[in-house]
C-alpha cells in the first residue's frame, strides 16, 4: 500500500504527469526538460527527484549533464495504460515543443559532424569500407533475435541503430558526452524506444552478471590499454551461451596512427584474441576476415559464453 501511495503523491502535480509523458516518448536531459516545461531547472530537478524516489523515471549523470528516461517497466506500465485510459490528450501540448527539441539535436549533430567530416572521412578511408564491416556483423550473428543487445564504445550509436531493431533491448556505453548525444539522437530518430545510451567505462560496465545476451565491441579495442580486461568484463555481462563479437583491425604497421589517432594497438593476431576470449570463458572462432590490398584489413571474431555444466547439475 506505501509504495503505492509513493506513486500517487509523486502525479499528483501536473508538472510531475508532464514530466512522465515526456520522458516515455523520449530520453531527455534535465535542461531539455525545462525547456520544454518552460520552467527553472532547480524546480524541475525537484520534480525528476520525487518522479525518481517513486521509481517511475531513472537519471544518469553524463559529464554535466543528467539524462532522465523511464523507469522500470514494473512500475511505469500500469501507470501509462492508466493515462491511456483515462486522459488520452494529456501532455498533447508538450509535443510540440519536444519536437523543436528533436530538431536542435538534429542540428547540433549536423554541425559536429561539419566540424570533424574531415578527420572522419580520413579515419574511415584506413580500412575497409564500413558497409562490408556491417554486412560482415549482420551475417556473422545471424538472423536470430539478440535479446539483451551491449554495444560496447557505443560512439554514435551506429550498432544499436544497425543491430537494435533485431533486439529486446539495446544499450550503447560510451565515455564521451559528446559522442553519447550524438548517439541519442540517432536512436531516437530511428524510432528505436527500446534503445539507450549510458555513460560507462568498458572496464566496469554498468549490467549485472550474467544480464546480456549479445555484446557487441566494434572498433574500440585498439583503444584500450588492456584489452583482456575488456573481453573479461563482457564475458561478465553475458548470460550462459550469449555472444561476443568483437571487430576489429588486422595486425598492421601504420605506425602514425598511435600519435594522429591515439590507436594504443596496431591490430590483433587471431591467435591473441582467442586466447583473451578462452581466458574469459568464452569459446571463440574467426567469424570473418574482410583483408584490403589498398586498406587496413579487419577481423571479426565471435565468441559465446561457456555453461558451467556443474551449476546446471
Amino acid at each position: 500500500m506505501e509504495a503505492l501511495l509513493v506513486i500517487l503523491r509523486a502525479l499528483a502535480d501536473p508538472s510531475r504527469v508532464r514530466i512522465l509523458l515526456l520522458v516515455r516518448r523520449m530520453e531527455l536531459s534535465v535542461g531539455e526538460i525545462a525547456a520544454v516545461l518552460d520552467q527553472s531547472q532547480p524546480r524541475v530537478s525537484r520534480h525528476i527527484r520525487i518522479l525518481a524516489d517513486a521509481g517511475l523515471v531513472s537519471r544518469a549523470k553524463e559529464g554535466a549533464w543528467v539524462f532522465v528516461q523511464l523507469g522500470p517497466a514494473a512500475q511505469t506500465t500500469p501507470v501509462l495504460a492508466m493515462f491511456d485510459a483515462l486522459a488520452q490528450d494529456a501532455g498533447f501540448a508538450d509535443q510540440e515543443r519536444l519536437a523543436v527539441v528533436r530538431a536542435e539535436r538534429a542540428a547540433a549533430a549536423d554541425a559536429w559532424f561539419a566540424a570533424h567530416a574531415e578527420d572522419w572521412d580520413r579515419e574511415r578511408s584506413l580500412y575497409v569500407a564500413e558497409t562490408a564491416v556491417e554486412a560482415a556483423v549482420a551475417a556473422s550473428l545471424g538472423p536470430a533475435p539478440l535479446g539483451n543487445l551491449l554495444d560496447i564504445g557505443t560512439g554514435t550509436g551506429r550498432m544499436i541503430e544497425l543491430l537494435g531493431p533485431r533486439a529486446t533491448t539495446a544499450l550503447g556505453i560510451d565515455r564521451s558526452p559528446e559522442m553519447l548525444r550524438l548517439a541519442r539522437g540517432r536512436i531516437e530518430a530511428e524510432g528505436l524506444a527500446h534503445g539507450s545510451v549510458r555513460r560507462g567505462d568498458m572496464y566496469a560496465l554498468p549490467p549485472a552478471d550474467g544480464s546480456i545476451d549479445t555484446v557487441v565491441i566494434h572498433q574500440v579495442l585498439h583503444f584500450a590499454d588492456d584489452p583482456a580486461a575488456v573481453i573479461a568484463e563482457s564475458a561478465r555481462v553475458l548470460a550462459p551461451g550469449g555472444r561476443l563479437l568483437v571487430v576489429d583491425f588486422m595486425p598492421h604497421g601504420r605506425e602514425e596512427l598511435r600519435s594522429q589517432q591515439r590507436h594504443l594497438r596496431l591490430g590483433f593476431a587471431d591467435s591473441q584474441m582467442l586466447e583473451w576470449m578462452a581466458g574469459a570463458g568464452l569459446a571463440g572462432r574467426v567469424a570473418a576476415r574482410l583483408p584490403d590490398p589498398h586498406a587496413i584489413g579487419v577481423t571479426l571474431w565471435l565468441a559465446t559464453k561457456v555453461k558451467d555444466e556443474r551449476k546446471a547439475a
